[in-house]
Protein backbone atom coordinates (compact mmCIF):
# COMPACT_ATOMS: atom_id res chain seq x y z
CA UNK A 1 0.00 0.00 0.00
CA UNK A 2 1.30 3.44 -0.91
CA UNK A 3 1.38 5.70 2.11
CA UNK A 4 1.00 9.47 2.02
CA UNK A 5 3.47 9.73 4.91
CA UNK A 6 6.25 7.18 5.38
CA UNK A 7 8.15 7.39 8.67
CA UNK A 8 10.76 5.48 10.61
CA UNK A 9 11.00 5.09 14.37
CA UNK A 10 12.77 3.16 17.09
CA UNK A 11 11.08 0.13 18.65
CA UNK A 12 10.13 1.98 21.85
CA UNK A 13 7.36 3.91 20.08
CA UNK A 14 6.32 1.16 17.66
CA UNK A 15 2.98 0.21 19.25
CA UNK A 16 2.02 3.80 19.99
CA UNK A 17 2.77 5.07 16.50
CA UNK A 18 0.98 2.14 14.89
CA UNK A 19 -2.13 2.92 16.92
CA UNK A 20 -1.98 6.66 16.30
CA UNK A 21 -1.17 6.29 12.60
CA UNK A 22 -4.25 4.15 12.08
CA UNK A 23 -6.42 6.55 14.00
CA UNK A 24 -5.07 9.58 12.15
CA UNK A 25 -5.65 7.89 8.82
CA UNK A 26 -9.27 7.20 9.65
CA UNK A 27 -9.86 10.75 10.83
CA UNK A 28 -7.93 12.66 8.17
CA UNK A 29 -7.86 10.41 5.13
CA UNK A 30 -4.06 10.71 5.05
CA UNK A 31 -2.42 7.28 5.23
CA UNK A 32 0.53 7.07 7.61
CA UNK A 33 2.95 4.20 8.12
CA UNK A 34 5.99 3.85 10.36
CA UNK A 35 8.75 1.31 10.00
CA UNK A 36 10.05 0.51 13.49
CA UNK A 37 13.58 -0.81 13.92
CA UNK A 38 16.39 -0.47 16.45
CA UNK A 39 17.12 3.19 17.13
CA UNK A 40 20.77 2.85 16.10
CA UNK A 41 19.76 1.27 12.79
CA UNK A 42 17.08 3.91 12.19
CA UNK A 43 19.56 6.75 12.64
CA UNK A 44 22.08 4.99 10.38
CA UNK A 45 19.51 4.62 7.60
CA UNK A 46 18.57 8.29 7.80
CA UNK A 47 22.26 9.21 7.67
CA UNK A 48 22.69 6.97 4.64
CA UNK A 49 20.13 9.06 2.77
CA UNK A 50 17.18 6.67 2.78
CA UNK A 51 14.01 8.61 2.03
CA UNK A 52 11.53 9.17 4.85
CA UNK A 53 8.92 11.82 5.52
CA UNK A 54 9.24 11.73 9.32
CA UNK A 55 11.70 10.37 11.86
CA UNK A 56 10.82 9.53 15.50
CA UNK A 57 13.76 8.73 17.79
CA UNK A 58 15.17 9.65 21.18
CA UNK A 59 15.59 13.41 21.37
CA UNK A 60 19.39 13.28 21.45
CA UNK A 61 19.40 11.19 18.26
CA UNK A 62 17.07 13.70 16.60
CA UNK A 63 19.37 16.55 17.66
CA UNK A 64 22.38 14.76 16.18
CA UNK A 65 20.58 14.21 12.88
CA UNK A 66 19.67 17.91 12.78
CA UNK A 67 23.27 18.90 13.55
CA UNK A 68 24.56 16.60 10.79
CA UNK A 69 22.20 18.13 8.25
CA UNK A 70 19.92 15.13 7.77
CA UNK A 71 16.87 16.65 9.48
CA UNK A 72 15.57 20.18 9.10
CA UNK A 73 16.69 22.74 11.71
CA UNK A 74 13.86 23.70 14.04
CA UNK A 75 11.75 20.68 13.05
CA UNK A 76 12.08 18.76 16.33
CA UNK A 77 8.77 18.13 18.10
CA UNK A 78 8.83 16.34 21.47
CA UNK A 79 6.12 13.67 21.63
CA UNK A 80 6.46 11.46 24.72
CA UNK A 81 8.50 10.82 27.84
CA UNK A 82 9.28 7.17 28.48
CA UNK A 83 10.64 5.51 31.63
CA UNK A 84 12.80 2.42 31.91
CA UNK A 85 11.23 -0.49 33.78
CA UNK A 86 12.35 -3.85 35.17
CA UNK A 87 10.94 -7.21 34.12
CA UNK A 88 11.38 -10.84 35.18
CA UNK A 89 10.12 -14.08 33.72
CA UNK A 90 6.44 -14.70 34.49
CA UNK A 91 7.18 -17.71 36.72
CA UNK A 92 9.99 -15.98 38.65
CA UNK A 93 9.60 -14.13 41.95
CA UNK A 94 9.56 -10.35 41.60
CA UNK A 95 12.52 -8.71 43.35
CA UNK A 96 12.20 -5.68 45.58
CA UNK A 97 12.99 -2.54 43.56
CA UNK A 98 11.18 -0.08 45.81
CA UNK A 99 14.35 1.92 46.52
CA UNK A 100 17.68 2.55 44.85
CA UNK A 101 19.42 0.33 47.42
CA UNK A 102 16.92 -2.47 46.83
CA UNK A 103 17.34 -2.26 43.05
CA UNK A 104 21.13 -2.35 43.40
CA UNK A 105 20.84 -5.51 45.48
CA UNK A 106 18.49 -7.08 42.93
CA UNK A 107 21.01 -6.40 40.18
CA UNK A 108 23.84 -7.89 42.22
CA UNK A 109 21.75 -11.00 42.89
CA UNK A 110 20.66 -11.56 39.28
CA UNK A 111 22.32 -14.39 37.38
CA UNK A 112 22.00 -12.55 34.04
CA UNK A 113 20.98 -8.94 33.32
CA UNK A 114 19.51 -7.84 30.01
CA UNK A 115 19.53 -4.30 28.67
CA UNK A 116 18.90 -2.53 25.38
CA UNK A 117 20.90 -0.52 22.90
CA UNK A 118 20.39 3.21 22.62
CA UNK A 119 20.26 5.95 25.24
CA UNK A 120 18.43 3.95 27.92
CA UNK A 121 21.04 1.20 27.78
CA UNK A 122 23.85 3.73 28.00
CA UNK A 123 22.18 5.41 30.98
CA UNK A 124 21.79 2.03 32.71
CA UNK A 125 25.50 1.25 32.34
CA UNK A 126 26.28 4.68 33.76
CA UNK A 127 24.05 3.88 36.73
CA UNK A 128 25.92 0.63 37.36
CA UNK A 129 29.19 2.54 37.19
CA UNK A 130 27.90 5.09 39.69
CA UNK A 131 26.99 2.25 42.04
CA UNK A 132 30.53 0.91 41.72
CA UNK A 133 29.43 -2.52 40.48
CA UNK A 134 30.10 -2.26 36.74
CA UNK A 135 33.19 -4.49 36.76
CA UNK A 136 31.61 -7.07 39.06
CA UNK A 137 28.52 -7.60 36.92
CA UNK A 138 30.11 -7.18 33.47
CA UNK A 139 30.30 -10.96 32.83
CA UNK A 140 26.57 -11.24 33.56
CA UNK A 141 25.42 -8.44 31.25
CA UNK A 142 23.66 -9.24 27.98
CA UNK A 143 22.84 -6.45 25.53
CA UNK A 144 19.92 -7.25 23.25
CA UNK A 145 20.85 -6.94 19.55
CA UNK A 146 19.30 -3.93 17.76
CA UNK A 147 15.62 -4.56 17.09
CA UNK A 148 15.42 -7.48 19.55
CA UNK A 149 13.30 -6.66 22.61
CA UNK A 150 14.75 -7.30 26.04
CA UNK A 151 11.36 -8.81 26.88
CA UNK A 152 12.15 -11.70 24.53
CA UNK A 153 15.38 -12.41 26.41
CA UNK A 154 13.47 -12.39 29.70
CA UNK A 155 10.65 -14.61 28.44
CA UNK A 156 13.12 -17.19 27.08
CA UNK A 157 15.03 -17.24 30.33
CA UNK A 158 18.20 -15.90 28.74
CA UNK A 159 18.31 -13.21 31.43
CA UNK A 160 16.85 -13.14 34.92
CA UNK A 161 16.40 -9.36 35.07
CA UNK A 162 15.56 -7.18 32.09
CA UNK A 163 15.73 -3.40 31.73
CA UNK A 164 13.95 -1.61 28.88
CA UNK A 165 11.44 1.11 28.13
CA UNK A 166 8.15 0.35 29.88
CA UNK A 167 6.34 0.71 26.54
CA UNK A 168 8.31 -2.27 25.21
CA UNK A 169 7.57 -4.48 28.22
CA UNK A 170 3.85 -3.99 28.84
CA UNK A 171 1.43 -6.49 27.31
CA UNK A 172 4.23 -8.99 26.55
CA UNK A 173 3.39 -12.57 27.44
CA UNK A 174 5.81 -14.63 29.45
CA UNK A 175 7.14 -11.82 31.62
CA UNK A 176 6.13 -9.82 34.68
CA UNK A 177 6.80 -6.09 34.76
CA UNK A 178 8.06 -5.39 38.28
CA UNK A 179 7.88 -1.61 37.87
CA UNK A 180 9.81 1.45 36.76
CA UNK A 181 13.10 2.39 38.35
CA UNK A 182 12.71 3.97 41.81
CA UNK A 183 13.37 7.61 42.71
CA UNK A 184 17.02 8.57 42.61
CA UNK A 185 17.87 6.37 39.64
CA UNK A 186 15.01 6.77 37.20
CA UNK A 187 15.91 6.76 33.51
CA UNK A 188 13.59 8.90 31.39
CA UNK A 189 13.92 9.27 27.62
CA UNK A 190 12.12 11.88 25.55
CA UNK A 191 11.14 10.67 22.11
CA UNK A 192 10.84 13.34 19.45
CA UNK A 193 10.02 13.72 15.79
CA UNK A 194 12.08 15.44 13.13
CA UNK A 195 11.48 16.23 9.48
CA UNK A 196 14.06 15.09 6.90
CA UNK A 197 15.68 17.69 4.66
CA UNK A 198 14.18 15.94 1.63
CA UNK A 199 10.67 17.08 2.59
CA UNK A 200 10.51 20.28 0.56
CA UNK A 201 9.22 23.34 2.38
CA UNK A 202 5.93 24.58 0.95
CA UNK A 203 5.08 21.25 -0.68
CA UNK A 204 1.94 19.21 -0.10
CA UNK A 205 4.07 16.60 1.67
CA UNK A 206 5.44 19.23 4.07
CA UNK A 207 1.92 20.42 4.86
CA UNK A 208 0.77 16.84 5.50
CA UNK A 209 3.72 16.16 7.80
CA UNK A 210 3.19 19.39 9.74
CA UNK A 211 -0.50 18.59 10.23
CA UNK A 212 0.39 15.11 11.48
CA UNK A 213 3.01 16.49 13.89
CA UNK A 214 0.55 19.01 15.29
CA UNK A 215 -1.94 16.18 15.86
CA UNK A 216 0.61 13.83 17.43
CA UNK A 217 1.57 16.52 19.95
CA UNK A 218 -2.03 17.53 20.70
CA UNK A 219 -4.13 16.65 23.76
CA UNK A 220 -6.24 14.16 21.78
CA UNK A 221 -3.32 11.69 21.86
CA UNK A 222 -2.61 11.87 25.61
CA UNK A 223 -4.72 8.89 26.63
CA UNK A 224 -3.21 6.65 23.96
CA UNK A 225 0.28 7.63 25.11
CA UNK A 226 -0.50 6.77 28.71
CA UNK A 227 -2.06 3.44 27.76
CA UNK A 228 1.23 2.58 26.07
CA UNK A 229 3.21 3.32 29.24
CA UNK A 230 4.33 6.82 28.30
CA UNK A 231 3.59 10.40 29.25
CA UNK A 232 3.07 13.32 26.86
CA UNK A 233 6.21 15.40 26.48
Amino acid sequence: MTRDIHGISSMATRALLAELAGRYGRESGVTVGFESVGGVDAARRVQAGEAFDLVVLASDAIDKLIASGHLQPGSRVDLVRSMVAVAVRADAPAPDISSEAALRQAVLAASRIGYSTGPSGTALLQLFARWGIADDIQPRLMQAPPGVPVAALVARGDVALGFQQLSELINVTGITVVGTLPPGCQIVTTFSAGVPVGVTAGSLKAAQVRALLDWLASPVTIEAKRQQGMEPA
